[in-house]
């Protein structure tokens, strides 16, 4: 019997519309702080409302090679720095995108015994792993604390 096919089942980049969503990692090196952040699309204006929200001197912006980030190397809000893992380089000097595919890495497994999430629900499943990733560390009473600020 043949296996029914699905869309998830695709390799590479998925959409969307393909129930594959794209989901972009972000990790703020002055704070520390890393969001997973569900998207609907990757064009250059979804990379812009994610970055919307920074100061307004320059932000220094460490990218791979991926095209989406093209149009920020014109953009003077932004100084990019980017490594190409096609062309073998994965580290230049500050330019890494290392703790962003870690911390993906650690998303795609906190999904998995899900065995398939809802696009539309996405969120919802991310939400309780960033939590769980911001307490990991923290003392019982201030993880507690911190815990019950952001549920209620």
């Amino acid at each position: 019997q043949e296996s029914r096919s699905r869309a998830l089942s695709k390799r590479g980049r998925g959409t969307y519309e393909g129930d594959k969503p794209p989901v972009f990692t972000l990790v703020d090196r002055g704070s520390g702080q890393r969001y997973v952040v569900p998207a609907k699309s990757t064009d250059e204006a979804t990379v812009r409302l994610l970055l919307d929200n920074h100061e307004k001197e320059s932000l220094t912006v460490y990218t791979d090679g991926f095209r989406a980030y093209d149009p920020l190397d014109d953009d003077e809000s932004f100084h990019r720095e980017s490594v190409i893992h096609g062309d073998g380089e994965y580290v230049d000097e500050d330019a890494h995108v290392n703790t962003c595919e870690s911390h993906a890495s650690l998303a795609r497994r906190w999904l998995s015994p899900h065995r398939g999430v809802s696009k539309d629900k996405l969120t919802a499943y991310l939400r309780p792993f960033q939590l769980r990733r911001r307490v990991l560390r923290k003392p019982g009473r201030e993880a507690l604390k911190q815990i019950i600020r952001e549920v209620l």
